[in-house]
């Protein structure tokens, strides 16, 4: 089961039914993500709730004038099938520098611009844009 794919793709039908609001099972991986995305302006805001012993990740859609989604494109890059990994000096840039690479790197999962700073390469998870 790939669960980074599965949120990445509830996420992207989310904004295509125009949904104020998502809930998915929460994971450690998929907060960074929604942490990332929130820092990024691509959604409003994200709660870690429990309920019945269960922790959920809801996340709060970002809309913009005329109901245009803040997130136009979200794609899997690296899939449990096929792993892609790269270094600090060939991480790719998305859309001209308009969007984001979401690596998971060893010093924890963050974007394309503050891999390159920091110099470290790793997993690219998703494009943003």
């Amino acid at each position: 089961m790939d669960t980074i794919g599965d949120f990445i793709t509830q996420l992207r039908n989310a904004y295509k039914a125009h949904k104020p609001v998502i809930e998915v099972t929460s994971s450690s991986m998929r907060e960074a993500i929604a942490r990332i995305l929130k820092d990024q302006g691509y959604i409003e805001d994200y709660q870690v709730v429990e309920e019945k012993g269960k922790r959920f990740l809801r996340v709060l859609l970002r809309y913009g004038a005329r109901q245009q989604p803040a997130l136009r494109e979200i794609r899997r890059i690296s899939k449990p099938g096929r792993r892609l990994y790269t270094s600090a000096a060939k991480i790719p840039e998305v859309a001209n520098g308009l969007g984001i690479a979401i690596l998971s790197t060893p010093r924890g999962v963050m974007t394309d611009k503050e891999a390159r700073r920091l110099g470290v390469g790793g997993e690219i998870l998703c494009f943003v844009h």
